[in-house]
């Protein structure tokens, strides 16, 4: 059985970034079964362009890491966030400074 509703999960991690208002794309989701990454998006592309990456079983099975990376702008170079709240992850891209959509991002639908 396959749980929808997790936040290792593409499309819940995508929809509630995207309800939250970040614009977020979907980098890539095809890493090979002996890869601990499950997929790779995108927050703010064009402005910070922060890149997330989900590690599923990378320390120990069932682990769930979150790497995040914007070439040590506003994160510390392969930032680990180890958590299962949505609210965390949120909350650290807003601290950082990472910006929701606006009217001037070429990635907003107009």
């Amino acid at each position: 059985m396959i749980i929808k509703n997790k936040i290792s999960t593409l499309g819940y991690f995508l929809k509630r970034m995207r309800d939250s208002g970040f614009i977020t794309i979907k980098l890539y989701d095809k890493y090979s079964f002996q890869d601990p990454r499950k997929w790779s998006v995108m927050i703010d592309p064009g402005n910070r362009s922060v890149t997330i990456t989900c590690y599923e079983n990378r320390e120990f099975k069932g682990d769930i890491i979150f790497e995040i990376n914007d070439g040590g702008r506003l994160f510390p170079k392969n930032y680990n966030l180890k958590t299962n709240s949505m609210e965390i992850i949120i909350t650290n891209l807003l601290e950082k400074g990472v910006s929701q959509k606006t009217e001037d991002n070429d990635f907003i639908k107009k």
